[in-house]
């Protein structure tokens, strides 16, 4: 599912482009000018590119002082460790996990005053990482261990062990409280720490001081890892000033082109919202529940606004972290990359949202796709891409928002999860099959109307799917179906 090809152009290759456009993106190649490239190496040119960098994060709503953090980090090799400490620190203080943000809700649900929030978010932080710290040390020294082997079924063991004793009678109060701020700093950074058992299996481990600092890395991420895990960074990292120039010189220049997303992004914003008169799904859905649903028109206007503005939204906010950890000396690949090119379910996911990809794809898709199936090709590949898609999917966005699990009590957490669940299956039938009919040789065709037709049929799949994945909890899967219905005059 990892496609080399794609991941080398997204990096910024554009050697070999023969399209009508290549003039336009041979003047935006500034990286492949030696005399720009030279230029980037010396110390005026450094200096200059960083504020450069520092001027457009700015208008972006990035931190300068993150960008002087990756820039350090990029020209003070010897002290990377620290500065990678250093800057995770910093950066949950500009942006701490907005996942934490559900302990201030269970405080007020449990009596507990308010002011004491920080200290839970301080004291479980603090807790999460020593335990990180310890469990890193002892995978260290034994590979054999349970958790080293298997470290997401360890991982997932023990998130639900912590969730059945936080939702127990017997324990109330601040003790209850303190739990689940333990248990949500664990769910919201159990993924990194996934990557960075399964670096210590590795020849070439890092450091375990490096190991923390990217438990939240300070170019940014959700509670999905953007750079994946200390192997793909040290895949990935600038090897020679040269490269190391022209990675950064590549930053810049997507910090730019995310600018530029979001101001297409107002600018289709006010098309839809302004001139248009459409109303947000999200109302085009209440409107419905509440007997006074909008035309069919009106809603379909609804649901294209609002995937396009989810496919903006997210190539915006993963271009900013991309182009900070470029900054840092990082060729990380874009995490959303020309999705409007995807001719395929398949390839569109791979385009839109390439890091969450590719952690369900190391830790359901690999495992499931080995052990599996072995004598079925084409079912191996479905069923391991359904693990991927589906299961894993569903796993994590439930993790994800654990509060409810707090908030709700475990029955009532899962009920409000059927429509995003609902999704889930939909999703992963409609990739497992794209994959599977690639697996067996059918391609889409390469005429200008049957690509036309088959990027049509992506993004008319993920128009309908918008009804159940935008991840709110408040309507319920039978009115989200009876809305999907309305749209095609059914009621």
């Amino acid at each position: 599912m990892s496609d080399p090809v794609l991941i080398d152009e997204s990096i910024g290759k554009v050697d070999g482009q023969r399209a009508p456009v290549r003039q336009l993106r041979d003047i935006w190649a500034i990286d492949q000018r030696q005399p720009v490239v030279r230029l980037a190496q010396s110390p005026v040119g450094k200096l200059v590119l960083v504020a450069l960098f520092s001027a457009f994060a700015k208008l972006a709503g990035i931190p300068v002082s993150l960008s002087v953090v990756a820039a350090a980090f990029a020209f003070l090799p010897r002290y990377r460790n620290g500065i990678v400490v250093a800057g995770a620190m910093l950066a949950m203080a500009w942006h701490p996990n907005v996942a934490l943000e559900g302990i201030n809700e269970i405080l007020f649900q449990q009596g507990v005053p308010s002011r004491l929030a920080p200290l839970l978010k301080a004291l479980a932080l603090v807790a999460y990482f020593a335990c990180a710290l310890g469990v890193l040390v002892l995978v260290r020294r034994d590979k054999t261990l349970f958790v080293a082997r298997r470290p997401v079924t360890s991982l997932l063991g023990a998130l639900a062990l912590l969730c059945l004793l936080g939702s127990s009678p017997f324990i109330t109060g601040l003790p209850r409280v303190a739990l689940w701020a333990f248990v949500i700093v664990f769910a919201a950074f159990m993924w990194f720490f996934a990557y960075a058992v399964v670096d210590q299996r590795s020849r070439e481990r890092s450091p375990l001081l490096f190991q923390m600092g990217i438990l939240h890395p300070f170019w940014g991420s959700s509670s999905t890892p953007f750079g994946k895990g200390a192997s793909f960074l040290r895949k990935h990292q600038a090897r020679t000033p040269e490269e190391l120039a022209v990675t950064q010189v590549k930053g810049v220049k997507l910090l730019i082109w995310a600018l530029l997303l979001g101001l297409i992004g107002n600018a289709i914003d006010a098309i839809f919202g302004v001139h248009l008169g459409i109303p947000r799904a999200e109302l085009a859905y209440a409107t419905f529940m509440a007997g006074k649903p909008y035309p069919v028109l009106v809603n379909w206007g609804s649901l294209i606004w609002g995937t396009i503005t989810s496919a903006i939204t997210i190539a915006v906010w993963g271009h900013k972290i991309v182009a900070l950890a470029r900054l840092a000396g990082y060729r990380l690949p874009r995490n959303t990359w020309r999705p409007l090119e995807a001719r395929t379910l398949a390839e569109f996911w791979n385009r839109y949202y390439y890091y969450f990809k590719e952690m369900l794809v190391e830790f359901f898709f690999f495992p499931t796709f080995l052990k599996t199936f072995r004598k079925h090709p084409r079912l191996r590949v479905f069923f391991a891409t359904f693990m991927a898609a589906g299961v894993g999917n569903a796993l994590y966005h439930f993790i994800r928002d654990i509060k409810y699990v707090a908030l709700q009590g475990p029955l009532m957490a899962g009920e409000s999860f059927v429509s995003y669940l609902f999704y889930c299956v939909v999703l992963a039938l409609g990739i497992g099959i794209s994959q599977a009919r690639q697996t067996a040789g059918r391609k889409p065709s390469t005429t200008f109307l049957g690509t036309l037709w088959s990027v049509l049929c992506v993004w008319g799949f993920f128009v309908c799917l918008h009804v159940f994945g935008d991840e709110a909890r408040t309507f319920p899967l039978r009115d989200r179906l009876a809305f999907f219905a309305s749209l095609f005059g059914y009621s």
